[in-house]
């Protein structure tokens, strides 16, 4: 099967979710996509949002910097005005960019989840119960979204020769956007 070396897909997944569970729902997310991303031995583990259980990498490194990039985007919204921002998760290949008399390592990206969330604060029961059953239905769209992405004949096409063992054989990383601007950890 040959590779599909055009544009990248980029992946979006919404949610609104209430401010309470905003950490534990993004983290979850990211977990996801990275379990059925990283293509190494991946141990798993399991987080039940809702009722919806999503799939999770058990790696102290990988926790470590989800949870980095979750605080950054929390605090950066907390701290603000602005309620809505974006987690990227980029996936990329190393590949050799031969110049007239050397050649470079370069990252190119093939793949972008692109993870939209907007925080709510409810302002009465009834708003919680409608906020968390919106975004448990949210969370099994995005499940459903990876799933059938990373099954797919275009998901796994995309998906570069692996020449580096590891629990990750391609470089990834993770960026937090609120307001348009790029938040550091």
């Amino acid at each position: 099967m040959d590779r599909d070396t055009s544009k990248p897909p980029v992946i979006p997944i919404d949610v609104v979710v209430e401010r309470q569970m905003a950490k534990e729902v993004l983290s979850a997310l990211l977990h996801a996509i990275l379990f059925h991303r990283l293509l190494g031995l991946v141990k798993p583990r399991t987080s039940e949002i809702l009722d919806v259980t999503l799939p999770a990498v058990k790696d102290p490194e990988i926790e470590q910097l989800v949870n980095d990039k979750v605080h950054a985007f929390w605090r950066s919204v907390e701290s603000g005005r602005q309620k809505r921002g974006q987690i990227i998760l980029t996936l990329a290949e190393k590949r050799q960019k031969k110049y007239l008399f050397s050649t470079v390592e370069e990252e190119v990206m093939w793949e972008e989840w692109v993870i939209n969330a907007e925080l709510r604060q409810p302002v009465n029961e009834r708003d919680r119960q409608s906020i968390n059953s919106n975004l448990s239905t949210a969370l099994s769209e995005a499940l459903r979204k990876v799933l059938t992405h990373t099954s797919s004949e275009r998901g796994r096409a995309i998906v570069p020769p692996i020449t580096n063992p590891g629990l990750s054989p391609f470089p990834f990383s993770i960026k937090v956007k609120v307001g348009g601007v790029e938040i550091s950890s």
